[in-house]
């Protein structure tokens, strides 16, 4: 692939909105709501709270959404987010942002999908189990399971690098899988299992020592937004959308809904089958759910529903994430390589490959776990500071077209940046080592970004200049 064939290709628009709609729908739905209920239920105590904690941090993040949907319309281009910030902030914090997206957040997002996806075909398929080591390098351990989420993070890479369309298709088939097992859980669950509604009359004592209601919400909401989180994955590929000043707005609130309604669905079986001592005694609650509604013979068919949703989300992440290093090299602030695209195939396959390979690192070292909750903090402040910047950005460009004006402005994405602060510096306050090291990783960028800024070359910076116009 000479530098000059892949130099003048460039991204296309190809994602329709139904494309768009599963592509976020199936970024966010991964392993993370079939682990959180544990932490949910143990911090709000009360099963009227258990499903309201969920409703509440739907709408929250709607209000987030509403303002970034505003900004995916203003700047319908690869990146999303990063652009964003960019455009509001300045280079720096485009930068950061990317730099913390690219070192542990979408990369420590694929490693733990893919073992999640070993781990659990592993319990559904015996002669797959995950654990099981198969040779040694120094203090590295390779198991079965790490060969299995390398493989499925490298094919899900394969097809992403042969067209975003190819991608898409498979995601969309993984979406639709994951909706049908989700689906039959659901409601085979509430016809034919054997579960009681009086678990929603029964909470959980208060023992000593027991976090005021407050405080249990606030911890709570913690397991929430990471369940929700991979929202915006549908910002970054706004340069292959099609339409996108119409369909990008739609895809986000219209995923997020249906997000909403499969997440409460999911918790609500969840209660009627499990009373909420149970659910917080678990830490795998589908798989015990499941059990208690059924026989132990289902463990192994939840187990294949968590892998499929886990392998299922593989692919957004990795889609998504590597255009946001696309267009920080586009801006000369990252591997210049990494703003090829493949003149035949439309895709940046670089950015792609070397995103895989960091991924398989993360996966290798055991580490990406939690790398990931340094970081969540981190994210969560940059979803803040990008609703802030809606603000900044109607008083620097007032006249800018805007096919989409958030819904509620300035009430609504106020009230976002109110609720998303208080958040985190509670966070922040409980999970004082956790915030430091997400900052120690954000500036760790430093050196990096001064390295490029000054070999920015002038065709960048042109490139940058007529964005921002």
């Amino acid at each position: 692939m000479p530098q000059s064939d892949l130099q003048p290709a460039k991204l296309v628009r190809r994602l329709s909105l139904s494309d768009s709609i599963l592509l976020l729908a199936g970024g966010i739905i991964g392993s993370g709501i079939f682990l959180t209920a544990q932490q949910v239920a143990t911090n709000t105590r009360y099963p009227w709270l258990f499903l309201v904690i969920w409703v509440v941090g739907l709408c929250v993040t709607l209000l987030a959404c509403f303002a970034f949907a505003e900004l995916g319309g203003m700047y319908p281009e690869a990146g999303g987010q990063y652009v964003y910030m960019r455009e509001a902030y300045g280079d720096a914090a485009g930068f950061f942002y990317g730099w913390m997206y690219f070192t542990v957040s979408a990369t420590g997002t694929m490693a733990a999908l893919g073992v999640g996806f070993a781990t659990y075909l592993g319990q559904a398929l015996p002669a797959l189990q995950a654990q099981r080591a198969v040779f040694g390098m120094g203090p590295v351990t390779v198991t079965r399971g790490h060969l299995i989420a390398l493989a499925a993070i490298a094919l899900q890479t394969m097809i992403n690098i042969f067209g975003v369309k190819k991608g898409a298709i498979l995601q969309n088939v993984a979406t639709w899988a994951k909706f049908g097992a989700i689906g039959c859980f659901v409601v085979l669950g509430m016809l034919l299992g054997h579960g009681s509604w009086n678990h929603y009359s029964q909470a959980i004592p208060a023992a000593p020592g027991t976090p005021s209601m407050l405080t249990g919400i606030g911890v709570a909401l913690i397991a929430v937004f990471w369940a929700y989180d991979g929202w915006v994955y549908i910002t970054f590929v706004a340069g292959e959308v099609k339409d996108p000043q119409r369909n990008l707005p739609r895809s986000l609130v219209l995923g997020m809904m249906l997000v909403g309604v499969v997440y409460i669905a999911i918790n609500a079986v969840y209660l009627y089958a499990l009373p909420m001592k149970e659910i917080a005694a678990h830490e795998a609650v589908a798989q015990t759910a499941a059990v208690s509604m059924f026989s132990g013979r289902i463990a192994p068919w939840l187990s294949l529903m968590v892998a499929l949703s886990c392998f299922g989300a593989i692919g957004p992440c990795l889609m998504t994430g590597a255009r946001v290093y696309y267009a920080m090299a586009e801006d000369g602030v990252f591997f210049h390589a990494l703003a090829r695209v493949h003149p035949r195939w439309h895709t940046p396959v670089f950015s792609l490959i070397l995103q895989a390979i960091w991924a398989a690192i993360l996966a290798l070292s055991g580490r990406y776990d939690q790398l990931f909750t340094y970081v969540m903090f981190m994210m969560v402040l940059s979803y803040v500071l990008t609703v802030a910047g809606l603000f900044i950005l109607r008083r620097k460009k007032p006249d800018a077209e805007r096919p989409y004006r958030c819904s509620g402005y300035p009430v609504l994405p106020a009230l976002y940046v109110i609720l998303g602060s208080v958040w985190a510096i509670n966070a922040a306050l409980e999970k004082q080592k956790e915030t430091l090291w997400g900052a120690a990783i954000v500036l760790a960028g430093v050196p990096f970004y001064l390295y490029w800024k000054r070999q920015r070359t002038p065709k960048a910076v042109s490139q940058h200049t007529s964005v921002t116009r």
